[in-house]
């Protein structure tokens, strides 16, 4: 394999059953360990050098992503407007999130970093499951790679920005991260069906592999993939308030204890 193979992904690359298997199980080790570090580290640190963290995240997000874009337009010879878009554009929801990352530091709002940092990790968590790319061939070519590292950036900045304290999930704000999920979902829907460039890119069409593996009819499956993401999108708001209850009330239990010292 020559390294000019290796980064066109040209080099015959069997599939394989790689999901659990001992890249996966260590891939996903590593990710921990490093959220935890680096949450042991930064956590209490300026605002200015938790930044710098994220930043140095993203920017091998941004890096990925600009290759790998270089590289597919090194190899196609269809420099239609259609296939130029589904280069360019991200097409399904990890792809999506990762430009949400990069948007959000550069926005540096908090309700994009709650945003992202819902959807991102609802992202990973799919893929860490069940990868379907990535781990499912012989060989670590570099979209196998890229797949790896961005799904693993998505992982960890997405819980980074909670642990790194950019993120405040508040019921009274929660309007404008809903506001943020429309405006995905019309991307999404404008990918399906004007641009054309992604048949599902948040599987909630007909016919997708989470339903086939459920087994159950379209009805039923939208009505459960409604249920399921609103209850994971209200969790983050409803153990934050209990956090921040539980905070309030350990305070104020803190207070009483001194005054009576005091005493």
């Amino acid at each position: 394999m020559t390294f000019l193979e290796w980064l066109m992904s040209s080099y015959p690359n069997p599939s394989i059953h790689g999901q659990w298997g001992l890249l996966h199980i260590l891939t996903l080790v590593a990710c921990i360990i490093i959220i935890v570090a680096f949450t042991f580290l930064f956590r209490s640190k300026s605002l200015k050098t938790r930044k710098i963290v994220l930043w140095c995240l993203v920017a091998i997000l941004i890096l990925f992503e600009v290759a790998r874009r270089i590289i597919n337009f090194s190899k196609t010879t269809d420099f239609s407007f259609q296939n130029v878009l589904h280069i360019l554009l991200p097409r399904p929801w990890c792809a999506i999130s990762v430009f949400l990352i990069i948007f959000a530091m550069c926005l540096n709002k908090k309700f994009m970093y709650n945003f992202v940092s819902i959807t991102g990790l609802l992202c990973a968590i799919a893929f860490f499951i069940y990868p379907g790319v990535g781990f499912n061939n012989q060989y670590i070519l570099f979209e196998n790679l890229y797949s790896i590292v961005t799904h693993c950036l998505i992982l960890i900045c997405s819980i980074l920005m909670i642990t790194l304290r950019f993120t405040k999930f508040e019921f009274k704000t929660m309007y404008k991260e809903l506001v943020v999920l429309a405006c995905v979902l019309i991307y999404a829907l404008f990918e399906i069906y004007v641009l054309k460039i992604e048949n599902d890119p948040m599987y909630f069409m007909p016919g997708n592999d989470i339903m086939e593996i459920l087994g159950v009819s379209y009805p039923v499956y939208l009505i459960l993939y409604v249920l399921v993401f609103a209850l994971y999108f209200v969790s983050f708001y409803v153990i934050s308030k209990i956090s921040r209850k539980k905070k309030n009330e350990d305070d104020n239990f803190n207070k009483i204890l001194d005054i009576i010292r005091e005493g």
